[in-house]
């Protein structure tokens, strides 16, 4: 299987040139207002223009109603959905009625949280394991967050 290259929570055009230009496969767009690299619609607009089908482009949302990512789509037209959220594997399988796979992050800050994955198996077409972020944290995703996995034979 090939590595894919996404880089994520670009908001502005000289950083999406730069991983347009360095190859990366796919460039992530945050829909999340509580994030220092949330995007709105226009912006989501200009910068879609600027990736003219030199990667795929993805719409990062945390928990999203069906009318904020019509919005999202109308804006962007990313290729893919990429969920941060409590979405649940229903919520993950109702949400491709919009025609874009799925990527359902899973926060992982210890081994019994990849347990958690297997629920969205069938749901999502793929699963990104992310940093778990603290208990009380008002965004998803971790910062400084240190996860070990150790191989079993």
């Amino acid at each position: 299987m090939p590595v894919l290259v996404k880089i994520c929570g670009l908001n502005a055009a000289a950083p999406l040139e730069a991983a347009l230009s360095g190859g990366a496969d796919m460039v992530g767009f945050v829909f999340f207002s509580k994030s220092p690299r949330n995007i709105d619609f226009s912006q989501a607009q200009k910068l879609s223009a600027q990736v003219a089908g030199r990667a795929e482009k993805v719409a990062l949302v945390v928990d999203a109603d069906d009318a904020f990512i019509t919005s999202i789509i109308d804006a962007l037209s990313p290729d893919w959905l990429q969920l941060h959220g409590k979405e649940t594997p229903e919520r993950v399988a109702a949400l491709k009625a919009f025609g874009r796979p799925i990527i359902k992050a899973i926060g992982v800050a210890e081994k019994s949280d990849l347990c958690n994955a297997e629920a969205y198996e069938k749901a999502a077409d793929r699963l990104l394991f992310d940093a778990k972020p603290p208990k009380g944290a008002a965004s998803p995703g971790g910062k400084r967050a240190h996860l070990r996995l150790e191989a079993r034979s």
